[in-house]
């Protein structure tokens, strides 16, 4: 009986699938530990994210890209579909976003070969990712740096949310963003991404809360965005001349002139720092600092501008628009807010580990248009 397979030794099968479960019953022993409510409070890093799309709590009918997950967050995706719609809403207790949707919408435009949302025009899309959060997880968006860097307003929605960009614990259902460009119309398609997801475990501690001061030192410290520039293809990097779009400021006397309704880029005058087991987001500025918002994107990854990520010195942009009366910003004069939250654990990567457009930065425009010269 040459070639003929011996027969099974008693056990050993049953051995190595029940090595195999428990292999498997301690991995997911730990990863549910990573978001266990009995754990400290914090934001979740980047391993613990990955451990809620390993079991579902994110899901998305298109594969995670590689990329998709960040040191302290996760971006989202655009759908397929787009809604142009006659106002903003929030759904409310008990109702969803698209039953009001029903009431709202003007007409629907599809992603899947992409579409230009106009500026000065509010528009509702589905994302790709769905929630089903634990017990004791929530979750808060922002715009992703390039996209407030371009002067587009976007907000997460959530079936029964009464605020914008908050996503209560235990979640289960969609998630939409509301997208109004300001100054320019852009370009978008399925799968640009917008905003990008914090999750956190119970209500983190406010570590501390610094305050931001503004660069209007000589030379060129900021762009005035123009008024009546070409559409912005959000997923073109480096493509865009940025004379087109921008007109560089030299301030006089370390002042600035904020012209009401117009949009700035500037940059904070002293660096700013992330520890590694901290994040922090830049607070919207309130009316005893000024007549004007600052950074509609507010999220800070771990190791931004830490030695351990070698970029010491890193600048925070600051997005800036002034509202209903001019505004006569000084050298150094505080515009904003940084509050710093913990972590859960360490992440796994830190700020620029993947590669970063804003690693070591100064005064940058986005990552969408070619280097200022």
């Amino acid at each position: 009986m040459n070639g003929a397979r011996p027969p099974p030794v008693k056990g050993v099968a049953k051995r190595v699938l029940s090595d195999s479960n428990a292999a498997a019953s301690v991995a997911a022993m730990s990863d549910a530990s990573k978001f266990a409510p009995g754990g400290p409070a914090g934001i979740l890093p980047c391993q613990a994210i990955e451990a809620l799309i390993r079991h579902g709590a994110i899901a998305s009918d298109r594969p995670f890209e590689h990329d998709q997950v960040q040191p302290a967050s996760l971006d989202l995706r655009l759908g397929a579909r787009v809604w142009r719609v006659r106002a903003s809403f929030l759904p409310g207790y008990g109702r969803t976003v698209m039953e009001r949707l029903e009431h709202v919408a003007m007409h629907e435009l599809d992603l899947t070969c992409g579409a230009v949302l106009e500026k000065g025009c509010v528009y509702i899309a589905e994302l790709q990712e769905r929630l089903a959060l634990p017990p004791g997880v929530s979750a808060r968006a922002n715009p992703k740096s390039s996209t407030g860097r371009v002067d587009v307003f976007v907000r997460l929605l959530s079936n029964h949310s009464v605020a914008f960009d908050d996503v209560v614990e235990g979640y289960s259902g969609p998630t939409y963003v509301e997208v109004a460009p300001q100054t320019f119309s852009i370009l978008v398609r399925t799968s640009t991404r917008l905003n990008q997801l914090r999750l956190k475990r119970g209500v983190p501690e406010r570590l501390s809360t610094r305050s931001v001061g503004v660069d209007l030192t000589d030379g060129i410290a900021g762009f005035r965005a123009r008024r009546h520039a070409g559409v912005i293809d959000m997923d073109f990097e480096d493509g865009h001349d940025p004379r087109d779009y921008w007109e560089p400021l030299i301030p006089r006397r370390g002042e600035l002139l904020l012209d009401p309704g117009e949009f700035y880029i500037l940059a904070s005058k002293e660096p700013v720092e992330i520890p590694v087991l901290e994040a922090a987001e830049m607070t919207p500025i309130d009316p005893s600092v000024g007549e004007f918002r600052v950074h509609y994107a507010g999220f800070f990854d771990p190791g931004f501008g830490a030695a351990e990520t070698d970029s010491v010195g890193s600048r925070g942009v600051l997005e800036v628009r002034s509202h209903e009366t001019p505004f006569l910003l000084e050298d150094g004069q505080t515009v904003a807010r940084l509050v710093y939250e913990p972590l859960t654990e360490r992440p796994t990567r830190l700020y620029g580990d993947s590669g970063s457009h804003y690693q070591r930065q100064g005064l940058k425009l986005s990552k969408h248009f070619k280097f200022w010269s």
